[in-house]
């Protein structure tokens, strides 16, 4: 008896050491996981608009993850069970960093969190077909062309975007295949039917951006432009950003364009030969710059142009996002809601409402009754709870009850009210 017992000692205290070493070892190898991320490289693909759940390994790879984080990243998802339902559940994957969440967000097609998936899931909005006919070469296509295939205006944008970063071609259906904007759904779809390679022939992409350069005056390139000659979306704003800001909007010599920090020496000599700066253009711009200066202290925040904030001495992509979110909203009630903008250069913001006024006496305001449709789907504040308010008020026209049978937490509630009678 005695024996039998010191035996079953010994079996449960090997088997704790075992636990306890196994433990051990895989608390230290999840410290030691890798969280952070690829540093930045010259070739990130422009972000836009996308569904998680439609990407694959590759396509995450696109958006900067290392393959160690997009194998954590799918592991994570077949563990909540195969589909990301919120921005809350992707945001608490312990391989996506808070930066890089952040830089993410404002692209991803899924509700803020689990409660506004369940209102957006009372009734989902249909998907798009894709439609196709004939054989085609994606290259020659304009982002009408590709919304009438199926593709939203914000997608065919990203396509174009990516043609321009690959140098203006597709040049295969392997390069192709690599927009994230198209799941790997759509391209089993399309492969047939496009006019492409299998495969990038070797060096290709080199040899044809260098045959597509040509004179150029950095003065009057925009953001396309300097896409065009083989530079990123985020190094060409940051040259037109550079030369708005830093410069006075012109470049006065090539040596100007040399100290960018985003332009490497290589890059430099290989466009020395092809800058041609115009000293008309150059007069003019400062001409022009001299005499348009805008007195913001009178320009409401409610009416500033893209091209009036960019003068303010913000980036195209805060100033695009501010003009967006804006047009969402149907107008600023608040200046804090401009704050709360995503992707905006928060310091020069805050200096941008302190100067500017806000004038919010002509924006549209309903009741929870009589809201039209269409607003209530639209607007940011409201279109998680579209469904629900326009199934409520028909059995109860009344905005208390309503509220009683939405039950949202109180700072959508409160968010909600600014736009309400």
């Amino acid at each position: 008896m005695k024996k039998s017992y010191y035996q079953k000692v010994a079996f449960l205290g090997i088997l704790l050491l075992i636990l306890f070493i196994f433990q051990k070892y895989t608390s230290r190898e999840k410290e030691n996981f890798p969280v952070t991320f690829i540093a930045e490289r010259a070739n990130t693909i422009p972000l836009s608009d996308f569904n998680p759940n439609e990407l694959n390994d590759q396509q995450w790879k696109n958006l900067g993850f290392s393959e160690k984080q997009v194998l954590t990243i799918l592991n994570y998802k077949k563990i909540i069970g195969g589909h990301f339902t919120s921005k809350e559940q992707i945001k608490k994957c312990y391989a996506i960093s808070k930066d890089k969440f952040l830089e993410l967000e404002p692209y991803i097609l899924l509700p803020a969190n689990n409660q506004e998936a369940k209102a957006y899931s009372f009734r989902a909005p249909e998907k798009k077909s894709i439609i196709i006919s004939k054989r085609f070469n994606p290259d020659h296509l304009s982002a009408n062309d590709w919304m009438q295939i199926g593709f939203s205006d914000k997608q065919a944008s990203a396509i174009l975007k990516y043609k321009a970063y690959l140098g203006g071609s597709f040049i295969s259906k392997e390069k192709f295949r690599e927009c994230f904007i198209i799941n790997e759904k759509n391209y089993q779809i399309l492969a047939p039917y496009l006019i492409l390679p299998e495969k990038t022939p070797a060096q290709h992409t080199e040899h044809k951006l260098k045959a597509k350069l040509q004179p150029f005056d950095p003065n009057t390139l925009d953001v396309n432009g300097w896409l065009s000659l083989g530079f990123s979306q985020k190094q060409a704003q940051v040259i037109v950003q550079y030369r708005n800001k830093n410069l006075n909007g012109y470049f006065k010599n090539s040596e100007d364009l040399k100290k960018c920090f985003v332009i490497s020496t290589e890059k430099f000599e290989e466009l020395k030969p092809y800058i041609r700066i115009n000293p008309v253009n150059s007069t003019e711009n400062k001409s022009r710059i001299n005499q348009e200066k805008t007195d913001f202290s009178i320009v409401d925040l409610n009416s500033i142009t893209f091209k009036q904030l960019l003068e303010f001495g913000l980036d195209e992509k805060s100033a695009g996002s501010i003009i967006g979110f804006r047009k969402k909203l149907g107008g600023f009630v608040n200046k804090q809601q401009i704050l709360e903008t995503y992707n905006i250069d928060k310091d020069q913001v805050q200096k941008l409402i302190t100067t500017c006024p806000l004038n919010a006496t002509g924006i549209a305001k309903y009741t929870l009754v009589t809201a039209p449709e269409e607003w209530l789907k639209g607007h940011p504040y409201f279109k998680y709870s579209a469904d629900k308010i326009i199934f409520y008020r028909i059995s109860h026209p009344d905005d208390k009850k309503i509220w009683s049978l939405l039950k949202v937490k109180p700072e959508y509630e409160a968010r909600m009210k600014l736009y309400l009678k």
